[in-house]
């Protein structure tokens, strides 16, 4: 294991599915501070066969899995659009990524790209690049710091909503009906006799 690793509570790997260009990031949690460990994107658009490229997606993906050790993988649902084969192999694309995480015994959460948009910016349509600014802002990040592609941004919202969405200490009062109820499902969260 690299002992640079250690020094995070959790990792988190975020994933944004394609299948010309897939793109990945890393996310470290310190002492309830998330922060970028890497960024990047899986270039497909050179190979020629469709299943190839998911042999390569699950190949990219496993190789940074057992490199980064990620707790968690945050993955962008895909978008229902009009053209039903694009739809298809985008579907492919991320169940080889998701498979890729799940053979390491990584657990998987999907979200929806208007959850990822407004956890980031607070609007549920923003652009690609508003969230890549938003990123930069929350993050602390120097255009140096991040690619061109904004695929790789992408998958660090992925990540980060991920984060907030199970950091918060309320969220399970979310699904409870009542304080009762949510003493009921969360018993360790719960101090004292009552």
């Amino acid at each position: 294991m690299d002992e640079s690793l250690r020094q995070w509570d959790r990792i988190i790997i975020g994933i944004d599915p394609g299948t010309n260009l897939m793109g990945y990031s890393i996310l470290g949690i310190k002492s309830k501070k998330p922060q970028m460990i890497a960024m990047g994107v899986i270039e497909l658009s050179k190979i020629p066969n469709h299943y190839l490229r998911l042999k390569r997606i699950y190949e990219r993906v496993l190789t940074l899995v057992e490199q980064y050790l990620p707790d968690e993988m945050a993955i962008e649902a895909p978008f229902f659009g009009k053209n039903v084969q694009s739809m298809l192999k985008l579907g492919r694309a991320q169940g080889v990524a998701i498979a890729a995480a799940l053979s390491r015994d990584v657990s998987i959460t999907e979200y929806e790209p208007r959850k990822i948009k407004m956890a980031i910016t607070g609007n549920g349509a923003a652009s690609k690049e508003q969230v890549r600014e938003m990123l930069k802002r929350i993050l602390c990040l120097k255009e140096q710091d991040l690619i061109p592609q904004l695929d790789s941004t992408d998958a660090l919202a992925a990540a980060l909503c991920h984060f907030y969405e199970t950091s918060r200490p309320i969220a399970a009062l979310s699904s409870a009906k009542s304080w009762k109820d949510f003493i009921s499902k969360n018993p360790d969260r719960v101090k004292g006799n009552y």
